[in-house]
This record gives C-alpha cells, sequence and structure tokens, in this order.
C-alpha cells in the first residue's frame, strides 16, 4: 500500500509512521524537513512546505497513492489546496481533526462520532469543524475519499500534559504548590502516541471508514488532580501541594492558554470508542498514564536541555497560590 504523510515527525505522526513501515506500508513523507523527530529507515522523503501548493506540486509530481493523510492542516483553507491536488490521485484522503470541535459545554457522555461539533471558545477548534465540513461536502457531493480522525490529547515522551509544562514538574519537586483549573475533579482523557497509531494505521485503506469520522483516544479516564498526582509520583514527589483555581480565573491569568482551557480541558470528557474497535477489532489503549508519566519525567531528567522553568508562569501560580490556596 503506497501512503503519503504530509507531517510525520510530530507527536502523533512519528509514532503512525514508525508503526506503518513496520506493518510493511510503502511510506513517503513530505515535510520541511526540519522535524525534531527522525523518520524510521525505509521511508522515502520529499521536502517542500506542505502548506505552499505549487510546492507540494513539484514535490509530489505525477505520483499516486493510495491513501494520502493531512497530519498538519488546520484550516478550511489548507484541506481545500488537499482537495485540489490530490483529487483523482489518492484511494483515501485522511484528515487529521480534534476531538476539541466536540460542542463545548458537552451535552452528554460519552462522546461518540455524533455528538455535535461546536465549540465557541476556541478558534483552533472552529476552524477544524470548518475543515470537516468542507471535506464532507466534497464526500457528499463529488465523491471525494475523505475520513475524518479526532484525536484528543495525545501526548509523548516530549510532552508534559499539564498547561504549565516542565514548570509544574519543577515545583512539585520544589515542594511549591501547583494550580489545577476547577476543583480538580472533572475528567479527562490522555492517550500515547503509540496506542494512537496502532488504532490509526490499521484504518488506511480500509474502505469502510471512507466518507465517515472517528475518534482515537484511550479508555482510561482520569481526573486533573490525578494526572497531576501521577506525574507527581514519577518525578518522586509523594504528596503534592494542589491548589484550585477557577477556569475562568486562569483564563484571564493567561490569555494565550484560556480558549484551549474554557473550550476544551475545562470539561469533563468521556469517549465512546465503540465505532474504532468496530473498525479495528481487538484496538485497546495500553499505556496508561502512570507509565506514560514515567516515560515524561525519564526522558526530562535524561535531557536537562527540556527542562524549561518558565520564570512567567512560576510567577502566575505563585499569584494564584496566594489568592486561592
Amino acid at each position: 500500500m503506497r501512503v503519503l504523510f504530509i507531517g510525520g515527525t510530530g507527536t502523533i505522526s512519528s509514532a503512525c509512521a514508525d508503526l506503518a513501515v513496520r506493518r510493511g506500508i510503502d511510506l513517503t513523507v513530505l515535510n520541511r524537513g526540519s522535524g525534531r523527530r527522525s523518520l524510521p529507515e525505509g521511508v522515502e522523503t520529499l521536502t517542500a512546505d506542505g502548506r505552499d501548493p505549487a510546492a507540494v506540486r513539484d514535490a509530489v509530481g505525477d505520483r499516486t497513492f493510495d491513501v494520502v493523510v493531512d497530519f498538519v492542516a488546520f484550516i478550511p483553507e489548507h484541506v481545500a489546496a488537499d482537495v485540489e491536488q490530490f483529487r483523482g490521485r489518492t484511494g483515501q484522503f485522511v484528515f487529521i481533526s480534534s476531538a476539541s470541535a466536540y460542542a463545548k459545554p458537552v451535552g452528554h457522555l460519552p462522546i461518540t462520532e455524533s455528538t455535535p461539533l461546536r465549540n465557541p471558545f476556541w478558534q483552533y477548534s472552529r476552524d477544524k469543524i470548518a475543515c470537516e465540513e468542507l471535506l464532507t461536502r466534497e464526500w457528499r457531493e463529488n465523491g471525494f475519499p475523505a475520513v475524518l480522525v479526532r484525536p484528543s490529547h495525545t501526548y509523548d515522551r516530549t510532552m508534559v500534559p499539564l498547561d504549565d509544562g516542565w514548570t509544574a514538574v519543577d515545583r512539585m519537586r520544589r515542594g511549591k504548590p501547583v494550580v489545577v483549573h476547577g476543583d480538580g475533579t472533572s475528567t479527562w482523557v490522555l492517550t500515547h502516541h503509540t496506542d494512537f497509531a496502532q488504532g490509526f494505521v490499521p484504518l488506511l485503506g480500509e474502505p469502510a471508514v471512507t466518507g465517515e469520522a472517528v475518534h482515537i483516544t484511550s479508555d482510561e479516564v482520569l481526573t486533573w488532580d490525578g494526572i497531576a498526582r501521577r506525574l507527581a509520583t514519577a518525578a518522586g514527589v509523594e504528596d503534592p501541594s494542589i491548589v484550585h483555581v477557577p477556569s475562568d480565573v486562569i483564563a484571564r491569568e493567561a490569555p494565550d492558554r484560556g480558549p484551549g482551557l474554557l473550550g476544551d480541558k475545562a470539561h469533563s470528557v468521556v469517549f465512546d470508542n465503540t465505532v474504532l474497535k468496530r473498525l479495528v477489532p481487538g484496538f485497546a489503549a495500553t499505556t496508561s498514564f502512570a507509565q506514560g508519566a514515567r516515560e515524561i519525567v525519564a526522558h526530562h531528567d535524561a535531557n536537562p536541555a527540556l527542562q524549561v522553568v518558565d520564570p512567567d508562569v512560576d510567577a502566575r501560580q505563585d499569584r494564584l497560590v496566594e489568592r486561592f490556596g
């Protein structure tokens, strides 16, 4: 099977590339050649800016593919260019959307693929929705073989899945309180990137998924306090001090993080993965976050350059702890 990944070295796509090669897929990756993660041996690389249609045309030439996956399309103009480029030249086009597109506030749990899409808080999510709408029209009206895949907070060892990143882990180790939004009991789902790949790669070329949407997530449901405590345990901290701060207060204090908080992380989520498990029999996410947290801390401890403590974030946590602690 001939597959093209646009991207290929990101958190999600790197794990998918590795598994695709191990599964015998003839993989080509198109990106700018500046990714932080290396590609597995045997991958053909095309160097071009995936957002420059002329550069993509020059790089791809007259090739055709069984499947094209765009991991780095974020706005409708990106997918419109993909449709123009690959119409008639791929048997399937997979768009990586986002589970943050599901309606916020969440109307009911668990979330299924038929849960409405709406996010009044976060432009990123609204753009993903617009991309999905464009591809759905193309499928219905013109037969363009689109597939919509919705990840939800997929991570690897390079990422601390708290908004304050390594600064929060460093504060725990220094015995300082860390801020958790809300009352810490809202539920969240974290998916290890290798688990995502186990669900994703078998979908490539699968006729039953063309024209459909499917999310790929772990079945492990955690509270945000639980996430912070698992990171603390991995960092060798037995009893971390957690201070709860209303989400809207954090959003005002950190405007760059507010949309993602109010439009996603502040809302409890639980995902029904029935559709995925029907398409990929035997799928199961096997990496618990307790294990993932150990990977994250071990990787950061082994790479001191990653142990970045943001003084502005640290000071903001101090201010919030003083007000709400």
